[in-house]
């Protein structure tokens, strides 16, 4: 019995549940990975991987086993778990979390655990309740890389949100507006479509704003998070992203939107300019397409994403600006792109170290960006690769463009 026949319906009363099929497939493709990579069975406790393969983000865990032995035992809530995971058509069992000593005999494998996505002493108990030291979590992380066709729509639908706060930040900049004016304005657009409040991290410590919008000097403020802008944020202990600078004539307005449909995330970045911008930063921005559709090349071709790396940042040394690209030292990020998904910092990254191509079915946010004390200019698009070729996700207007206000 469903509990939950009308109560979960996206706006226009579609069910944004995760179809059974899709649910279905990702199961027996990890049923599958066990079987290649020799793990007896998983048990999988990481909010975002719970969602990926039960539907559901509940108080629970996953056990999955080599021979496909499927049961999600949940704490709370066990009556929103069943009704998220398909009811009655669910491809596993959905069953109350036993007591605690009586679990382990529960299950009839030994599970690895996910000792690299969740913390500590949450682990260090399960694997002393199971008696496990083995670790899933790099075999999880492979199998989410490759998005399905079902997903790739998914990421369409939040390219259709995000070039809605675009617009709404052209609509709404003027002189005078402050950065979280604006970015409140883009804000107001992605919480009204059903985004819901969280921009999903893999990497601690880092936190995430789904809107960063910079003005002039601003955009050179380093802050805490691993990428090429930072900002002054409102205050210390959000240290980052917009804060209160004023919009100001003829000065960059670095926008960076994300907008996540349904748990997937659409990432991009656009220029904006109250009046217009110099030809010094029109040729800047010109340049970074020019990196941008380098890296795209690169990946389309299916090179290394550590090679891709090099590509790019060989160009942008050329052009001189190995010192400002993606940061100021000491402050610079070393990649040009990150996958993305129902987290913002999957893998693989175009970045030293990840000596393997972005998979077919693999989405990237790809945004070559340059820092400089008085502000910040770059552009960045979500792109998947199919046979063929490379697609891109976000729809907003032309990147090397810079919007007027």
């Amino acid at each position: 019995m469903d509990d939950y026949p009308e109560d979960f319906l996206g706006p226009t009363g579609e069910d944004w549940r995760v179809p059974v099929s899709e649910l279905s497939s990702r199961q027996e493709c990890l049923v599958k990975a066990l079987q290649t990579e020799n793990y007896a069975a998983v048990l999988i406790q990481n909010p975002v991987d719970l969602y990926y393969f039960t539907g559901t983000r509940q108080n629970a865990s996953f056990y999955c086993s080599e021979d496909g032995d499927r049961r999600l035992y949940v704490r709370r809530s066990l009556s929103r778990a069943i009704h998220e995971s398909g009811g009655d058509d669910a491809p596993h069992e959905v069953v109350p979390f036993p007591r605690s000593k009586e679990f382990s005999s529960n299950l009839p494998h030994t599970p690895a655990l996910q000792f690299g996505a969740i913390p500590h002493q949450f682990g260090a108990w399960f694997s002393q309740l199971l008696g496990t030291d083995s670790d899933c979590t790099s075999l999880v992380h492979r199998l989410r890389e490759t998005k399905s066709d079902w997903e790739i729509s998914m990421m369409k639908e939040a390219a259709k949100v995000q070039s809605l706060m675009f617009d709404a930040v052209e609509q709404t900049g003027k002189e005078g507006i402050t950065e979280l004016e604006l970015v409140a304005e883009a804000e107001k657009v992605s919480r009204e479509l059903g985004f819901g409040g969280n921009v999903q991290m893999r990497r601690f410590p880092l936190q995430c704003d789904r809107g960063v919008i910079v003005a002039g000097r601003n955009g050179g403020i380093p802050s805490f998070f691993d990428s090429a802008v930072g900002g002054s944020g409102p205050h210390p202990q959000s240290s980052m992203g917009s804060g209160f600078q004023k919009i100001k004539r003829n000065e960059p307005v670095l926008v960076d939107l994300v907008h996540m449909h349904r748990g997937y995330v659409i990432d991009a970045t656009r220029m904006f300019a109250l009046g217009g911008l110099s030809s010094d930063w029109e040729e800047k921005l010109d340049h970074m397409k020019e990196i941008s559709d380098a890296v795209v090349s690169s990946l389309e071709g299916g090179i290394s994403c550590s090679d891709t790396w090099i590509t790019g940042y060989k160009l942008a040394e050329e052009y001189g600006y190995g010192g400002n690209l993606m940061g100021i030292k000491p402050d610079q990020s070393k990649f040009l792109g990150h996958s993305v998904g129902l987290e913002l910092d999957e893998s693989p990254v175009v970045a030293h170290g990840f000596d393997r191509p972005l998979p077919l079915g693999g989405t990237m946010a790809i945004e070559p960006k340059l820092i400089y004390a008085n502000g910040s200019i770059g552009l960045e698009d979500t792109w998947v690769r199919t046979e063929d070729g490379m697609e891109q996700l976000s729809t907003s207007g032309h990147a090397d463009t810079v919007r007027c206000f």
